[in-house]
């Protein structure tokens, strides 16, 4: 197995006149304590008792600068004196390596550890992590979820509380992954060993999470895979009327079709090749009946989890790469979108639509509920991968500023969505001669599949756009669907590396072939009901009260004070005021806060024109549930398991601290 070098800097307060016997005691202990240092993988770890004056001189005898400023001290050359004797001792006794540099009335011991640790991966470059980091927070949400709620809930309006919900709630979840997946440099299952073993059911929680997403998630990209497959074809078959799946309601109306009457049974060509010849809807009457699965589906899923697969079976250096195109493509066919749509005649109607603010709709609870489930979906924390990325970057990387920086991308790319689709609905309402709101009526996938495929249909070169602009849907759900299942693999190597690490091919290979295989219930006829019950249900509820029992954990348990110095040894800064507070109270009552909304106001599910019968909503909990009972389930198992008093189980942080005196030695 591979080895390397680690480095821990401890502070030792000596007197001139101490014997070498004490000297040579005090390394002993240090190098029999070596189980108990807060140093692993390669991280450099100051003592807690190390004052300011002594980090002042460090910093000044060592005169290494690491990129975010924070000053780190490497072996030198063993100076004549007492030092010296206890630096060749540390060398022949087997391991340990200790260089002193005098330090005014201090010393400071620096002890090299081999360690028998497989090196961890990192990332490439920089850009890599940033990408795949954008590329997980901006998905299909951001294109079709944010422009319907913000004109749902007061236009321009909405904009206020739902930057209030991300400064105060979003962000600080946000910065508070990432710099615990830095620190502790592991996926969301092990990393409980070091802050509070007891949550450890927050990890598999996350993972079953996680599964239940990419069977319903990626079902969706080959949706859309279908649409621009068909893209291809002379004429756009969800222009017509004249296929085969259309109905005698079928009417193409636009301003140009002076012959055509619409009535509220009249369906558009694009809604009836949406629902009857891709979803083929109309060949299920409900969730009790889901019928055969589509052939040309399953084969749309194939070839996605094929791409899937070869992305990310080896590991970050080559899901780095791949998002190199899939992050940034997106953003170039949103802005050629927004081009176009802005010159399209109507394209005003929809802007203003999209911005006229309703302020009293801010009276109204639903606004606010609404901006906190979307801020946080959106930015994505509770989901393991966040932990993922961040365990593979380099330990004195400015997460901070990489927080606010991803961040901040992903809030204006949402707003920068709402005026690629409201510019189209615009036009579409001035084609029909009808107001914006009934153009957009609907939600979710069938703002994209049905309304604005209608839309680049009738603008001129609609093959182009049509390609490009699937293209884009699929490339937004394939950032997703690498960064969760990276969460789900990083979870499992770390938890079980003697027997994956050397397998993660195979590994990835069977994680893959599970998820296609849970995912052939949404193939079926009725697999769109599926998807919506999945998505109402199975993760929504779930993972926000896994992402309250972690900030809890960490910020009560594990202890905002020791977070804080945590962040303060990676970055050389500790976190203000604000942050602390965020953590402490107003992120546990932000989520709180949806988790009571949702139990008091439960969404009326539906999809086209069937309507959830009740005992969906009893199926759609007991998923929900299936992946957080992880979390009390553990919680039992580990305290029928460890040894020690409840308080030293509960709070393993204690134990640590003691084992540390032997590197904070007072002579």
């Amino acid at each position: 197995m591979e080895t390397k070098d680690m480095m821990m800097t401890s502070m030792l307060t000596m007197d001139k006149g101490e014997n070498e016997g004490e000297r040579d005691k005090a390394r002993e202990e240090v190098g029999g304590e070596e189980e108990g240092t807060h140093q692993e993988n390669g991280r450099l770890m100051l003592a807690d008792g190390l004052t300011e004056k002594g980090l002042k001189s460090l910093n000044s005898s060592s005169g290494q600068q690491v990129s975010n400023g924070f000053t780190t001290s490497t072996p030198q050359s063993p100076r004549e004196g007492p030092g010296t004797e206890a630096s060749s001792a540390g060398t022949a006794s087997g391991g340990l390596t200790g260089s002193s540099v005098p330090l005014g009335g201090l010393r400071t011991l620096v002890v090299q550890q081999t360690s028998l640790e497989r090196p961890r991966e990192t990332w490439s470059k920089k850009m890599d992590f940033l990408l795949s980091v954008i590329g997980y927070a901006v998905d299909l949400g951001n294109v079709w979820r944010f422009p319907y709620i913000c004109y749902q809930n007061g236009g321009g309006a909405f904009l206020l509380p739902y930057l209030l919900m991300a400064v105060f709630g979003g962000v600080p979840l946000f910065y508070m992954e990432l710099a615990l997946g830095q620190f502790h440099r592991s996926g969301c299952i092990s990393i409980w060993k070091h802050i509070c073993p007891i949550f450890k059911g927050i990890g598999f929680a996350i993972c079953i999470i996680a599964l239940y997403i990419a069977f319903y998630y990626n079902t969706i990209m080959a949706w859309a895979l279908y649409y621009l497959l068909s893209s291809f074809r002379p004429t756009l078959p969800w222009t017509t009327c004249t296929n085969s799946w259309n109905t005698a309601n079928c009417n193409r109306y636009m301003s140009t079709d002076h012959n055509v009457s619409w009535s509220n049974s009249s369906t558009s060509p694009a809604e009836e090749f949406y629902t009857r010849q891709v979803l083929q809807v109309h060949l299920s009457p409900g969730l009790h009946q889901l019928g055969s699965v589509s052939w040309q589906l399953a084969l749309c899923l194939l070839f996605i989890f094929t791409i899937v697969y070869f992305s990310i079976w080896k590991g970050v250096k080559t899901s780095g790469k791949v998002v190199w195109v899939t992050a940034t493509f997106p953003y170039l066919v949103l802005l050629v979108l927004l081009i176009r749509g802005a010159t399209l005649p109507g394209a005003w109607r929809g802007v203003v639509f999209y911005l006229k603010p309703d302020w009293e709709k801010l009276l109204s609870t639903t606004v606010w509920i609404d901006a906190a489930a979307q801020i946080f979906f959106s930015l994505g924390p509770g989901f393991g991968v966040l932990l993922a990325f961040a365990s593979y970057n380099p330990f004195h990387n400015n997460c901070y500023k990489d927080a606010l920086v991803t961040s901040s991308v992903n809030c204006l790319t949402s707003f920068l969505s709402g005026f690629v689709i409201f510019t189209v609905l615009g036009y579409m309402a001035e084609m029909r001669h009808q107001d914006v709101d009934a153009v957009a009526k609907d939600a979710g996938p069938s703002l994209l599949f049905i309304i604005y495929a209608e839309a680049i249909a009738n603008m001129p070169a609609a093959t182009f756009f049509s390609i490009i602009f699937f293209l884009m849907i699929i490339m937004l759900g394939l950032d997703s669907t690498f960064a969760g299942l990276e969460g789900v693999i990083t979870a499992m190597l770390d938890e079980f590396p003697h027997v994956l690490v050397k397998r993660r091919e195979l590994f990835v290979f069977g994680l893959v072939c599970v998820c296609y295989l849970g995912a052939l219930s949404t193939l079926t006829y009725g697999g769109a009901f599926v998807v919506k019950l999945f998505e109402e249900y199975a993760t929504g509820p779930a993972v926000i009260t896994v992402v309250l029992l972690e900030v809890i954990a960490v910020s009560w348990f594990y202890g905002t004070n020791r977070f804080c110095n945590d962040i303060q040894v990676m970055l050389g800064f500790s976190p203000g005021f604000f942050w602390r507070v965020c953590w402490v109270a107003i992120c546990p009552c932000f989520l709180l806060f949806i988790i009571i909304s949702f139990l008091a106001f439960p969404p009326e599910v539906r999809l086209f024109h069937y309507h959830y019968p009740p005992w969906t909503t009893v199926l759609g909990y007991c998923i929900g549930v299936s992946s957080f009972i992880c979390v009390p389930a553990y919680m039992v198992y580990h305290l029928l398991n460890a040894k020690g008093t409840f308080k030293q189980v509960t709070l393993p942080d204690l134990r640590i601290k003691a084992k540390l005196k032997a590197t904070r030695l007072v002579i």
